[in-house]
């Protein structure tokens, strides 16, 4: 079977997608596997052995330009796929498996895509409570019980790329790495307070440990806020890189990280797909739909009367979700996932 998947718009709903690109291989090794995805996407689908090659979505996200996805689908043709599986529910992500004539066109109901997909399933959310499974359910005849054991997402890093850019930035290997990833595209409401990522980092830097501080640019500035709160006598171990590295080389980097604390976010998802031990904050948002997959990792959110909101911005003006939530927590977390702690209770109960 030759497989075309229409690749999501996100980091981390794309390191999810892996894991049905791992249930198709499950089901049949030889199955070939392309994803039609936004360029950005590249490095992520070539961390990801399931995957025989990523195709360029020359459309940025919300545009429609049916006349460009005509012709990309009819440029599709000649590659014979058997079916493809839609991932995003909008009509427009239908029409380019429909334009390459593929004769299998699966997904989720969505916007009028009848016609436009012939093997539409129905979602049932409390029978799919997590989006892995509205993924991996995909691979499977609509309604389906999935298998008990789900596929979680493990990237394989580019060592050779890793290397290259630990040299480039001056990073070196005699110290523990804490990396952290402050940084969140949906709001402010994500973001854990630059404060408290600059005590947890004080804590690791007095212990002898280094502190990387990753994102794009935009990021930038926050993270400068959390060296800026950090001892004078600490910051040649601190190494602000935000901005400073490719996407590639972001998920190399992690690789060699000894524990990740994260906002929920694109990078944790990475994060955890690389096995890393991690520690992630939940302010406006839920680890119920997307939570991290590694077995190594610790939610901490208090769970408050007013959260998950899932806004952008706190509608109350206080944000404590994030601002009662304590760095102690987090460094409580980071020495038990080292095993020099007795276990933690989540703190989303």
């Amino acid at each position: 079977m030759k497989y075309l998947i229409i690749g999501p718009s996100w980091v981390g709903d794309m390191v999810m997608a892996q894991t049905l690109f791992t249930t198709i291989k499950n089901q049949d090794s030889e199955a070939i596997i392309d994803v039609l995805a936004p360029a950005w996407s590249a490095p992520l689908l070539e961390r990801m052995p399931e995957v025989r090659r990523g195709l360029d979505m020359p459309l940025g996200h919300g545009k429609l330009e049916i006349n460009v996805r005509k012709q990309l689908g009819k440029s599709l043709i000649k590659e014979k796929y058997d079916q493809a599986i839609v991932l995003p529910n909008s009509l427009k992500s239908a029409l380019i498996p429909f334009f390459a004539k593929i004769p299998k066109r699966t997904g989720w109901r969505g916007e009028m895509r009848f016609g436009l997909l012939n093997d539409i399933h129905k979602l049932d959310k409390e029978r799919y409570p997590l989006m892995i499974e509205r993924f991996i359910a995909l691979a499977f005849p609509p309604a389906s019980q999935l298998p008990e054991q789900l596929p979680s997402p493990s990237l394989k890093a580019n060592t050779e790329n890793r290397d290259q850019a630990r040299h480039r930035l001056n990073l070196t290997n005699t110290q523990p790495v804490l990396a952290l990833c402050p940084g969140a595209e949906f709001g402010l409401a994500k973001r854990w307070p630059e404060r408290h990522y600059a005590e947890v980092a004080k804590q690791k830097l007095l212990e002898g440990w280094q502190v990387w501080l990753l994102g794009s640019a935009k990021d930038k500035p926050g993270n400068d806020e959390i060296v800026s709160q950090l001892p004078e006598q600490c910051r040649s171990s601190v190494h602000n890189i935000a901005g400073e590295t490719s996407l590639a080389e972001a998920i190399d980097l992690l690789s060699c990280a000894d524990a990740v604390v994260s906002n929920d976010s694109g990078l944790m998802h990475i994060a955890a797909a690389l096995g890393r031990n991690l520690v992630v904050v939940y302010g406006s948002t839920s680890p119920g739909f997307t939570p991290p997959l590694n077995k190594n990792h610790r939610i901490l959110r208090l769970g408050l009367d007013c959260s998950p909101c899932f806004k952008r911005e706190c509608p109350l003006g206080h944000l404590d979700c994030l601002n009662k939530l304590e760095p102690q927590l987090a460094l409580d977390a980071l020495a038990e996932l080292a095993g020099k702690a007795t276990p933690l209770q989540e703190s989303s109960e």
